[in-house]
């Protein structure tokens, strides 16, 4: 029996598997907006794992490195729109780092589990299925590790125009994900065995397939409409965009004068609409005062709260006549290096004018992402709070009939990051059933519906406002009730397979090694 620690033959040679893999990651970026070829999405992770198979750990990294610095620098390269290189080269190269030390895992799942399972049945399902699940799992790492992740860049959200788009119902982003690269190793697979004519070997893989683009969103329960006003007012609010006292406010207030008369249930403002703490600022409350008894309806709004030493990032319920705000939401999630910086003292060294210019440090929030308007209840986002499953999740546990994301992407005029967030917030709407109003001050806004079509939007670098009857939805989809549990299994459940199987393989090994020529476990000497 061959040597239990041998390596499958490279399927590339190793330059031009890192050429090949620098291919892989470039091609990836062009799946998500603005391209939004999802097509490409299959190709791409084909070409990546066809890099990994042979391959020892070092090699591994090595292709899993090129692979993800050639996707990072492209796809996060809104990162330096106003501050430089130096924090999109940064980020780039530790997702590329993390993504490289993940890609030995798969190269490990390639060596290892057709030693212990070589029948072709298991080539083509439990093969892919492990690969695919230590893929969900590098997904899940990046987006944990360090300083709580940046789960940006996902396979799933790259799905949202394709036919199965309507399996995150079922699955959650992170299944999409699994179910993508399960599909391109699974093909792979089949390719390597060479049995052309043994179509029994692609019935698993085609059913998994077939069900995932024919299965139907998982039905919410419709539960009437809400008549919602939202506003991009396009104000000064980037980081470096000069203004002077009040400005962005009046900026959305400009925006908001033509929904004075009409009819809305609830007016809804985007992340850093206003320039002063409305909690501390007795005329900006009282302006939101004002504006809420003229429209007659409450008020989502947001802004820069302080309470004792402590900033945080907010979102507000605010009501004409009651004790305002009548509810808080504070961002979950704050930016490290953008909202806080984390071990301030150690990154100062290296860069302090970029340290220098974040002064405030933003608490994370700890209330739940949830607004009671009475007869509804509304589920939140701020910005990047979006691309974290918990709070998407939270919510809809929550009781919320609809979400509303509130962001401020000024500092990223002109790049994909706007487009590349609404691809979120529409697949939350699947994900979750529910509709979702996204609304930034700058753009690009809309209104979603549940199946994640667009009821109502704003283009970016305009002024101006939506206003629709938003479709409410109650029940639970099966990735919001079990979507956490099976992010677990898919992805840190198949690293622990990984481990059992090397484990296995190695023991087989060992007492391979160990016996006879005839199986007694004595050798002879020469």
């Amino acid at each position: 029996m061959p040597d239990a620690r041998a390596l499958p033959r490279p399927v590339l040679p190793l330059g031009i598997a890192t050429f090949a893999a620098v291919v892989a990651g470039a091609l990836l970026t062009t799946a998500f907006p603005a391209l939004s070829w999802w097509p490409m999405a299959f190709v791409a992770v084909a070409l990546a794992l066809l890099t990994l198979i042979g391959r020892r750990a070092w090699a591994a990294f090595l292709v899993g490195f090129a692979f993800g610095i050639a996707f990072f620098l492209i796809n996060v390269s809104f990162t330096g729109r106003y501050l430089g290189p130096v924090p999109w080269v940064a980020l780039s190269v530790l997702e590329a780092l993390l993504t490289a030390a993940a890609s030995v895992t798969i190269a490990w799942a390639y060596r290892w589990m057709p030693r212990l399972l070589p029948a072709r049945w298991a080539r083509v399902t439990l093969l892919p299925a492990l690969v695919a699940g230590l893929w969900t799992m590098r997904e899940l790492l990046l987006g944990t590790f360090p300083y709580g992740g940046f789960p940006w860049g996902r396979i799933g959200i790259t799905q949202v125009n394709a036919p199965l788009a309507q399996a995150a119902s079922w699955v959650g982003v992170n299944g999409v994900t699994f179910l993508v690269v399960f599909v391109c190793a699974a093909v792979i697979e089949y390719a390597r065995i060479r049995r052309w004519r043994d179509v029994r070997l692609l019935i698993a893989p085609a059913l998994v397939a077939i069900v995932t683009v024919a299965i139907p969103q998982f039905p919410t329960t419709p539960a009437g409409t809400l008549r919602v006003g939202a506003v991009q007012g396009n104000g000064p609010t980037g980081y470096f965009d000069r203004r002077g006292p009040n400005d962005v406010l009046q900026a959305q207030l400009d925006a908001t004068a033509p929904l004075l008369g009409e009819h809305l249930d609830v007016l809804l403002w985007p992340e850093g609409s206003m320039d002063t703490d409305p909690t501390q600022n007795a005329t900006t409350a009282a302006v939101l005062d004002g504006l809420s008894s003229e429209l007659d309806a409450p008020l989502i709004v947001a802004a820069v709260t302080q309470r004792g030493e402590e900033y945080f990032n907010s979102s507000l319920l605010w009501k004409a006549g009651a004790q305002n705000p009548v509810q808080t939401y504070d961002k979950r999630h704050p930016v490290p290096f953008g909202e806080y910086v984390p071990d301030r003292w150690l990154y100062h060294f290296f860069a302090p004018d970029l340290i220098d210019l974040i002064q405030r440090e933003y608490t994370p929030g700890t209330s739940a992402p949830v607004f009671d308007l009475g007869d509804v209840k509304v589920g939140l986002a701020i910005c990047f709070d979006v691309i974290y499953d918990d709070v998407i999740t939270d919510g809809a546990k929550g009781g919320a009939e609809v979400f509303m994301f509130q962001t401020n992407n000024a500092d990223f005029r002109g790049t994909d990051e706007n487009l590349q967030q609404l691809a979120f917030a529409r697949m939350r709407a699947i994900e979750t059933g529910r509709s979702v109003v996204n609304i930034s001050t700058v753009g690009t806004s809309q209104m979603i519906a549940p199946d994640g079509s667009e009821i109502a939007g704003l283009k970016a670098d305009t002024a101006g406002h939506m206003l629709d009857d938003v479709p409410l939805r109650t029940g639970l989809t099966p990735a919001v009730v079990i979507g956490p549990t099976l992010a677990l299994v898919l992805g840190w459940g198949s690293l622990l397979a990984l481990v059992l199987c090397g484990a296995l393989v190695l023991r087989n090994g060992r007492k391979t090694k160990d016996a006879g020529p005839d199986g007694t476990g004595i050798r002879e000497k020469n």
